[in-house]
């Protein structure tokens, strides 16, 4: 019996290990998500970074290095999110990881073309809303998570049961999981799978700037922060953009006054082009324990493997 036959995430994707790779914008191109899923994990494509035209040619760059599944991880909110749609299933892309948004918007749309539909959730209220709107599985995402994540402020631990307690739709954790040992925590805990973000965000295929990727390395424990939570949350890496973040709510700044300052593309600026004085480095927690850029197929290989050789100590106790 393979895993496909054992476990709902692999049977659901089509894919050797219950391992997905986030859709994380500058950093998901066609290079790391092909990497992941011809390592036999789910590969997604970050379309959050991309012009609809963008996201049709990695897809296309995709489909041309790798015949196993892959992904589009589309966030509802993108102002193009019609024409991303309308390329994703004109390409006959089969998954779609939708959030930052309500998932009733394009679901019933995109399962009747045959597409399978996960949303990502930081809440078990919105995981219920997400499974009433008809989605094949859930990401429960604790606020561990590097980039944007969830005001309720939930971490992974508390999240997965809470989730596993009131659904029973195939489940998949993320937020401050790195290796096999975090991931066999998230089994222990109700996950059938893990999505994986700020440790495939240092990999060599990752599109991301290697200043960055090297931040990401040299982070120590305590040095990313979940701030702007009058906007949206976001956590990354502290830098002397935060501290002006810092500064302006100490001074109990407006809402308009926080955007202004945050103004356009910090995301791009940290992640794509290296700025890690005034960019948004968006990293997780996990971040402290990631200490080599390794190619992605590597990852996946070393995860499942530390994943089975915790599991059997365990076995063993």
């Amino acid at each position: 019996m393979t895993m496909k036959d054992k476990n709902r995430i692999c049977s659901l994707f089509g894919i050797d290990y219950p391992i997905v790779q986030a859709g994380m914008v500058w950093c998901s191109g066609w290079r790391l998500a092909s990497a992941v899923s011809n390592a036999g994990g789910l590969g997604l494509l970050g379309a959050g970074s991309m012009y609809p035209d963008t996201l049709r040619e990695h897809i296309r760059k995709c489909k041309a290095v790798t015949n196993k599944s892959f992904g589009v991880n589309l966030p509802l909110l993108y102002p193009d999110i019609d024409q991303h749609i309308a390329i994703i299933l004109e390409e006959r892309i089969p998954i779609v990881f939708s959030s930052a948004g309500n998932p009733k918007t394009w679901t019933e749309l995109l399962k009747k073309e045959g597409v399978k539909v996960v949303h990502v959730v930081s809440s078990a209220k919105f995981a219920l809303k997400a499974a009433d709107a008809g989605v094949d599985a859930i990401v429960a995402e604790g606020f561990e998570a590097g980039g944007h994540n969830g005001r309720e402020e939930t971490t992974t631990m508390c999240l997965i049961p809470a989730v596993r307690d009131v659904l029973s739709i195939p489940l998949i954790a993320a937020g401050g999981i790195g290796d096999g040992r975090s991931m066999l925590a998230a089994f222990a805990l109700g996950a059938e799978g893990v999505q994986m973000g700020s440790r495939f965000a240092a990999s060599q295929e990752s599109s991301a700037h290697e200043a960055y990727k090297q931040a990401v390395v040299d982070a120590q424990e305590g040095e990313t922060v979940l701030t702007l939570k009058q906007l949206t949350p976001v956590r990354f890496i502290k830098n002397d953009f935060y501290a002006k973040v810092q500064a302006a709510e100490a001074a109990c700044a407006t809402r308009e006054e926080l955007t202004s300052l945050l103004g356009k593309g910090r995301a791009k600026r940290g992640i794509f082009q290296g700025d890690l004085k005034e960019g948004e480095i968006e990293v997780g927690q996990i971040s402290a324990r990631i200490k080599e850029i390794l190619p992605a197929g590597d990852i996946v290989a070393n995860v499942w493997k530390e994943f089975l050789e915790e599991k059997k100590r365990l076995s063993q106790m």
